[in-house]
């Protein structure tokens, strides 16, 4: 571990306070500034460094190329994705993700509802279904962010619009993809009149494993006589899913009504990092809003409720049958449990997780003239979560694992946020966020309440149910933000926040430290296995954000320079959870609280370079370096990426929008040593997009990985996607993920 402090960070956050600082003494009497506005869940944010978005135009250039919408973000800067399923990513902002993020999708706050945290909230939004994606990446105001530490997501569909005149509008399309087979399809059918606005949109994709640039492991074997997978085939890729959507919206006065229901099947999504696959996931959710326009601003109000039943098993590439009956994993009847004389008899390891998730908010925007505006609000939330695992043979069963019962996580909050343009070229904002936030989880049981029972379970599960469970945090959070306007040519922004996280259901309650069943509990995809911690107290971080943004006389150029640090008290990471940890293996852990501080710089470009009979020729990109550790042990967080960036010259002419895009990342060798996490090495990947545009039909073509780069995914975590996954070490240790090799894709969409 390189405890040296970076220059590069260090220099770079001294620049943008002293430059904010200084900004507060020089007279008011510079030009105004161009203050942009941008509309966010139908309220309107000032547009800052510390907010990027992604538009539909944006989004229409890569549907055809991944059917993921968390991938959509790692455009951006200072935002990447933690690879796990082909629909599930997770993304990560300046080195937090997962919960430590605020995901919205379409203002509802979706919870997860797996051990594995296989169907996260993006994953219930196609990229066909996008008409904008906003992240806060520094500052988060109160109003859109809670229960996290890291910046906040906010994913929108098309928003409802009305026309003096009735009409009916529709799209459809589709997409083919060359390595791993994908193919898919959306449809989309809108009718607008004054008032009224009805849409229907729909979107179905599948794909199989897809295939490395050359072979990554020794072992073709997957557990299950007579299939094996070729050495350069990343098994436990495969997946299928489809989503559909109704939307009415209707428009009296100053009132509009929007009601949106939703549906997700999703059959399957094999996951190379993890020990089971996603099997079964169907979600149901409901989203009421009601927004009116006032004389002094805008009253919103939101509900919603999202049902999830989600299924885990051993997909086609793991070992299914299990015991001294399978020999060789070979099929074995009937099912025998642990103690029977004639042997043992498993067949899988079936997991459940079923949750229901109610929300409500209130948000009042009000005016002042000519001196920003108030936002005022109210959140609740209530989640609760059964996550079971049926019997099925062996050491699992008579009866029925309960990982957590009954799991309660209730939130109510309160917040208060001021902008106030305290001159034209000089904005503040500030605001205050209380939330109170409760957890509780019933009594459990193991497989077996036989004292022989394996692993422990009925000494665990009676240490469990005896323990007090119930927990209450009051979390504050505060953020202060001054963005000042030097001149038409540059700007400056400095910020302060404190962000306070409460645990999630799956850091606390799991309470089985026997190998087996900790290691299906796993959040992060690093082949350990994972024990909760009741006493686990709120994370807390306190962050220091700068900006310096310069851009040329005539705007054909821009750049910006955005250092940043974080301090987080009581980090969640893990311990060994006894002394049988052992480095070069997978182990148990536990959740504990710890220190870290997360400190990086991201960087900015956008440039055009010539604008003739050649077409529009423009380059943007972004550069972020970040240095990430826990304090404690003076060993690096999991899955950061130290360097990473992507260059992309464009060109526009007529109908045609073509881009060469060089995506890169440094050497990963700042790694977790707990969790024996694995280093990866530079790489170097160019993917080439085509696209011309008709009146009613858009044709998309490329290639991505364009020169077959082998490379593991930095942030993918560990390969266990094959082989006999139930037993902690009985797959080989010390493989990575890799990416895709190079792959062809083509689209199509004609709009009517």
């Amino acid at each position: 571990m390189n405890t040296q402090s970076h220059p590069l960070h260090a220099s770079n956050l001294a620049l943008a306070v002293a430059l904010a600082i200084s900004a507060s003494a020089v007279s008011a009497a510079e030009p105004p500034a161009n203050i942009e506005e941008i509309i966010i869940e139908g309220q309107r944010h000032t547009s800052s460094s510390h907010l990027q978005s992604i538009n539909e135009s944006d989004v229409r250039k890569l549907s055809a190329a991944t059917s993921d919408t968390a991938s959509l973000l790692s455009m951006l800067a200072g935002v990447s994705v933690n690879q796990t399923g082909a629909v599930s990513s997770l993304p990560m902002i300046r080195g937090l993700s997962d919960d430590r993020l605020r995901i919205k999708v379409d203002g509802m706050d979706m919870i997860a509802a797996c051990p594995n945290h296989m169907n996260p909230p993006l994953s219930y939004m196609a990229p066909s279904d996008v008409g904008q994606m906003t992240v806060f990446a520094g500052i988060t105001p109160v109003s859109v962010g809670g229960d996290s530490i890291g910046g906040t997501v906010i994913s929108e569909s098309k928003a409802p619009t009305f026309s003096d005149v009735a009409t009916f509008e529709g799209e459809a399309g589709g997409f083919s993809r060359s390595n791993n087979s994908a193919t898919g399809m959306n449809v989309r059918l809108t009718h607008t009149s004054e008032n009224l606005f009805a849409s229907y949109s729909g979107s179905y994709s599948q794909g199989d494993n897809y295939t490395a640039a050359k072979n990554f492991k020794t072992i073709a074997m997957t557990g299950r006589p007579g299939h094996t997978l070729p050495l350069d085939e990343v098994g436990s890729t495969a997946y299928e899913t489809q989503n559909h959507n109704v939307r009415l919206a209707y428009k009296t006065g100053a009132d509009v009504f929007d009601v949106q229901v939703g549906y997700q099947n999703m059959p399957s999504q094999l996951y190379p990092n993890q020990r089971m696959d996603l099997l079964d996931n169907k979600q149901t959710r409901v989203n009421l809003n009601w927004q009116r326009e006032m004389g002094w601003g805008q009253l919103q109000s939101r509900l919603y409720h999202e049902q999830v039943n989600h299924g885990m098993d051993f997909g086609p590439d793991r070992q299914f049958w299990y015991g001294t009956n399978a020999m060789g994993g070979a099929a074995c009847d009937p099912i025998r449990f642990h103690g029977d004389p004639a042997g043992t008899c498993a067949g899988g390891m079936p997991m459940f997780s079923d949750s229901n998730n109610t929300g409500l908010s209130l948000t009042a925007e009000i005016d002042l003239p000519a001196r920003g505006m108030v936002r005022l609000g109210a959140d609740l939330q209530q989640f609760r979560l059964d996550d079971y695992w049926t019997a099925s043979g062996g050491g699992m069963g008579p009866g029925t694992f309960e990982n957590i019962n009954n799991g309660k996580r209730d939130r109510a909050a309160l917040f208060a946020e001021h902008e106030l343009n305290v001159a034209d070229n000089w904005l503040v904002m500030y605001g205050a966020r209380v939330e109170r936030v409760m957890r509780d989880a019933d009594d459990v049981r193991g497989y077996s309440t036989a004292m022989n029972a394996p692993g422990m379970q009925v000494m665990e599960a009676n240490a469990f149910n005896q323990a007090s469970r119930k927990n209450t945090d009051t979390n504050l959070d505060l953020t202060l933000l001054t963005r000042y306007e030097l001149s038409n040519q540059i700007d400056l922004e400095l910020g302060i926040a404190q962000k306070v996280r409460s645990a999630n259901l799956y850091e606390a309650f799991p309470w089985s430290s026997w190998m087996m069943a900790a290691s299906m509990n796993n959040l992060v995809g690093d082949g350990n296995g994972y024990v909760g911690n009741l006493a686990l107290n709120p994370e807390k971080a306190h962050t220091l954000s700068g900006s310096l943004n310069w851009r040329s006389a005539d705007t054909r150029h821009e750049f910006s320079v955005n250092p940043y640090i974080t301090r987080v008290d009581d980090y969640i990471d893990a311990v060994a959870v006894n002394a049988m940890w052992r480095p070069g293996q997978f182990n148990v852990l536990k959740y504990q609280n710890q220190q870290a501080e997360l400190r990086g710089v991201d960087l900015t470009l956008a440039s055009q370079l010539a604008n003739n009979a050649t077409g529009n020729w423009t380059l943007a990109g972004n550069l972020s370096f970040i240095d990430a550790e826990n304090t404690d042990t003076g060993a690096g967080l999991y899955n950061i990426v130290p360097m990473q960036g992507r260059m992309t010259l464009s060109q526009e002419l007529g109908g045609w929008d073509n881009s060469l895009e060089w995506v890169f990342a440094g050497k990963k060798d700042d790694v977790s040593g707990v969790r024996n996490e694995m280093g990866t090495d530079s790489y170097s990947l160019f993917n080439l997009r085509v696209s011309h545009s008709w009146e009613s039909v858009r044709l998309d073509i490329g290639v991505e990985n364009l020169l077959d780069e082998f490379y593991f995914l930095p942030a993918g975590g560990t390969y266990v996607a094959q082989g006999m996954t139930m037993s902690i070490n009985g797959i080989p240790f010390g493989i990575g993920v890799p990416g895709m090799g190079r792959s062809l894709y083509a689209g199509v969409n004609y709009s009517f």
